[in-house]
């Protein structure tokens, strides 16, 4: 890597896309020159990788040498050779044992194959989700048994009573202790995933990887699945529209929230 490189680790909802899941005019120019100035990006979401090329594709990010970090962790691609440099998944036995415990608590639950979403019924959950994330829906009533390989990840979803979610945390926590790790990524959507994964993890592994100090390393994030890239990075941003514990873990606050430029005031430093 060149001496000197940058690289930025960007979360995409909240952080890099505005409110209405685009990248403003402003946020992308000086994206450019960060690029141009010969510093490398990383997308890092919990979105899975196909909905990520999709946000690339749409907002035009076609630099050379871009990594996503898809499914908070669990699967990191290298858009340029179009091959992955780590997978970590989800072991069938834990996703019957998960399938399960959501069913018991009334709780919407779904997981993924490599290109789709799978759940049980086209419930409202499925339909807020599918706004945003445009994947095809597969229906299945035994997930462990329909699944063609291991998952990256399973997200429950409860749409009015966050504190259904937290229940259902609690209930699984003896369980999940050295097997799995499970955080929100907003009030709605908590994702449960391997225990090795993680965004900091993936940071470490990146920055390992094209052997760039985690010093030149800046990661920016809005919610409580991006705290672990805050403290892994050499710089951590939090926006103004983060939650309060990402705040907390962070070195920097854009005094801008993600739907006025945010990113683009801390990028425009760094040029």
């Amino acid at each position: 890597m060149r001496k000197g490189m940058k690289i930025l680790f960007t979360d995409l909802d909240g952080t890099l896309l505005n409110n209405n899941s685009r990248i403003s005019e402003k946020t992308k120019r000086f994206l450019d020159e960060f690029i141009h100035a010969g510093n490398k990006l990383v997308l890092s979401s919990g979105r899975p990788l196909f909905s990520v090329l999709e946000v690339m594709e749409n907002a035009h990010l076609t630099y050379p040498g871009i990594i996503v970090i898809a499914n908070n962790g669990t699967l990191i691609y290298d858009c340029d050779s179009q091959k992955p440099l780590l997978e970590k998944r989800l072991p069938l036995s834990y996703v019957a044992y998960l399938q399960a415990q959501a069913k018991a608590h009334g709780l919407h639950i779904q997981t993924y194959t490599d290109d789709a979403v799978v759940c049980t019924t086209e419930d409202a959950e499925i339909r807020y989700y599918r706004r945003r994330i445009h994947l095809p829906l597969l229906l299945a009533e035994d997930y462990a048994a329909f699944l063609p390989k291991e998952p990256f990840k399973m997200l429950a979803i409860h749409l009015d009573d966050h504190s259904r979610l937290t229940a259902f945390c609690d209930s699984i926590a003896d369980w999940a202790a050295g097997k799995i790790q499970y955080i929100f990524s907003n009030e709605q959507y908590l994702e449960l995933f391997d225990k090795d994964a993680g965004k900091g993890n993936a940071i470490r592994f990146v920055c390992s990887h094209f052997q760039i100090p985690l010093a030149d390393s800046y990661a920016a994030g809005d919610a409580q699945n991006d705290i672990s890239m805050l403290e892994a990075a050499g710089c951590g941003i939090a926006m103004a529209n983060a939650d309060p514990a990402v705040k907390k873990a962070a070195d920097v606050i854009t005094s801008k929230d993600n739907d006025n430029d945010g990113l683009a005031e801390f990028l425009q430093t760094r040029i």
